[in-house]
């Protein structure tokens, strides 16, 4: 544990201003809430959330032959994604553990942008940085010190983001755009990607201009959204959380039993793997048998003590399946108790347990994500 203060982002005196409440998050000090958790959450389902996601990296790789190269460090067909797509990818080590997951966007056959986790900037650097080809043909660039990133999503993201910025700023679904002369003057680029699961966007803006944007868009009706909403959305969509739903083994507590070790087949992602070419660790992956652990969701079926990370889950006759790794009530679906984990020799509608205490297991529904 660092003895460091946490970092503030540029929007920390519009979070302060808003009386939100901060904690210290991998080193930041990030809003957990505003007002509440699940208000924020079912805001950003009806409407349009807005989030200060600054924490998180951005790198930039550049240079003949660099999609090539990302690709063989990549669990995704670099190469097959051309500009202005955007993509989802894993790095994994030489054991086959994912290190960490990453959105890349193709600028052109000759630069990309990376979003590496707020946890991982420096490990990812270092791991980039000590595989660039030796001719020099590769250049990296770290912009995270500099760059603000604000994620605006939800169903009226658009018509908000039209209302700020004026028309023709829009970033489609999974595509990357540089803003372009605008209403409120600031630069920087978009992307139609998130971790919320609605539509919406990840504006890339320097930090000077970040609180004129966030101002921007609040007064024009998004909501401000803290991390615990953030963690309950993208929980109800399957997508994983670095160092919580995986966590690569250098950095994995002491004592810990290695669960969270984990490839990129187990993770069961149906996106981003691509085994039709050569990449870091993909022996590990194509090694697995079909009743090896996977990733999967359950679903209460009955009330009860609700799903949290580190619960057990069994067969109904009591066979250790394996245990979850995130869990929470789902604010979009009336607080019913969702999870997801690794589990071994289950299918699609199968009932389980889930050790919920020691004195009580709920009845579940194994499903696939996402959950609503």
């Amino acid at each position: 544990m660092s003895d460091q203060p946490p970092v503030r982002t540029a929007l920390y005196d519009e979070h302060v201003r808003l009386e939100a409440n901060l904690v210290d998050f991998h080193g930041f000090e990030l809003p957990i809430w505003y007002t509440n958790i699940k208000d924020e959450h079912l805001a950003t389902r009806s409407g349009a959330g807005l989030f200060d996601v600054s924490h998180m990296g951005s790198f930039r790789f550049k240079g003949a032959g660099v999609k090539s190269w990302l690709e063989s460090l990549a669990t995704q067909r670099v190469t097959a994604v051309e500009a202005p797509r955007c993509a989802y990818t894993h790095f994994l080590d030489d054991q086959g553990h994912i290190i960490d997951d990453m959105i890349f966007a193709v600028v052109s056959d000759d630069e990309l942008l990376g979003v590496p986790n707020a946890s991982m900037i420096d490990v990812m650097w270092s791991w980039f940085s000590d595989r660039l080809p030796d001719d020099g043909s590769v250049e990296l660039e770290n912009l995270s010190d500099e760059t603000s990133i604000l994620a605006l999503q939800g169903p009226k993201a658009k018509e908000l983001l039209n209302t700020v910025l004026g028309e023709g700023q829009h970033a489609p679904r999974f595509t990357w755009r540089r803003l372009t002369e605008n209403a409120l003057g600031v630069s920087g680029w978009i992307q139609g990607t998130g971790y919320t699961g609605e539509a919406g966007y990840e504006i890339f803006v320097p930090n000077a201009e970040a609180p004129l944007l966030w101002r921007g868009l609040i007064e024009a009706g998004a909501t401000p959204v803290g991390l615990g909403a953030r963690d309950t959305l993208r929980l109800e969509k399957g997508y994983l959380l670095s160092g919580v739903d995986f966590c690569w083994p250098p950095l994995d507590e002491p004592g810990n039993d290695g669960f969270l070790a984990r490839d990129s087949w187990e993770t069961n992602v149906p996106f981003g793997l691509d085994m039709e070419h050569d990449f870091v660790g993909r022996q590990r992956v194509a090694s697995h048998g079909e009743d090896d652990a996977r990733w999967w969701g359950i679903k209460y079926a009955e009330k009860g003590p609700l799903p949290r990370p580190g619960k057990d889950v069994t067969a109904i006759d009591g066979r250790h399946l394996g245990r979850l790794t995130s869990g929470a009530p789902s604010p979009s679906m009336g607080n019913i108790g969702i999870g997801i984990g690794y589990l071994a020799g289950v299918a699609e509608g199968d009932e389980v347990l889930v050790v919920a205490s020691p004195r009580k297991s709920v009845k579940a529904i194994v499903v696939r994500p996402p959950f609503c």
